[in-house]
């Protein structure tokens, strides 16, 4: 069939070449500087700037953390168990049950556990906050029996080094990591991720964000939203109704 004459396709508009990002700052820096703008003022102009241009804010996708599966759980700690080592069970079970994070766990002092109120107070967590966290009246002998050690061998902490240090974040890293490996389990099992499955746990037995907040050390009940999209006086009790069904 004979071309001659037809139409040639319309060309696409050249895109008009951009200014260096760098270049144009100076030019805007130019008719702000005199009004001698700071952050906050900044912030607002270039909002507004967004909008009379029609500039979409970029945003990524939340992800969810890896949460163990309470098969994973069980396969870990079955480790845990078998290695017989004193220390780390409690190590890991007051990770467990409290939820702490690893950066609170290792400031935690022997005088910070009570054993009668079953809970542990944690000293200038996240955010320079202080808060109790709990843990089941059945954990109460071992973590007594551990403590009453620590006290014997002249420690302040409630985990030290046998040179009387308080554990490191990565000295405990280190330890789960251990227990993954002898476990096969594929991924990394760390302090977080273990307070990520507490909280997922917790919630899928039906406890409320407002009974896990005051424990979890999260600024609002927002914050805790990732969890329930994944499945402590009054707070105290619906934890202790359903703690001792953790799968260690």
């Amino acid at each position: 069939m004979s071309t001659e004459g037809a139409a040639e396709p319309a060309a696409a508009p050249a895109q008009r070449r951009r200014t260096p990002a760098k270049r144009k700052a100076r030019e805007l820096a130019k008719h702000l500087r005199a009004e001698r703008p700071d952050y906050a003022y900044l912030k607002e102009v270039f909002r507004h700037l967004r909008a009379e241009l029609d500039v979409p804010v970029a945003t990524t996708a939340k992800k969810l953390p890896f949460v163990p599966t309470e098969e994973q759980l069980r396969a870990f700690y079955e480790q845990v168990w078998r290695a017989r080592r004193g220390g780390d069970i409690v190590l890991i079970k007051t990770l467990l049950y409290t939820g702490v994070r690893v950066t609170e766990l290792v400031r935690v002092r022997l005088d910070d556990v009570d054993l009668d109120a079953c809970r542990i107070r944690v000293t200038d967590g996240k955010g320079g906050k202080d808060r109790y966290v709990p843990f089941p009246a059945s954990f109460r002998e071992a973590l007594a029996l551990h403590a009453d050690a620590r006290r014997k061998a002249g420690g302040a902490f409630l985990f030290e080094s046998s040179w009387k240090k308080p554990y490191s974040d990565r000295g405990v890293r280190k330890i789960l990591a251990r227990y993954c490996a002898a476990a096969g389990i594929a991924q990394s099992i760390s302090p977080h991720k273990l307070r990520h499955f507490l909280f997922t746990w917790l919630k899928a037995q039906g406890i409320d964000d407002a009974h896990i907040q005051p424990y979890s050390g999260h600024a609002t009940r927002q914050s805790l939203e990732i969890y329930s999209r994944m499945s402590l006086a009054t707070a105290q009790a619906s934890y202790d109704e359903v703690i001792d069904r953790l799968p260690v």
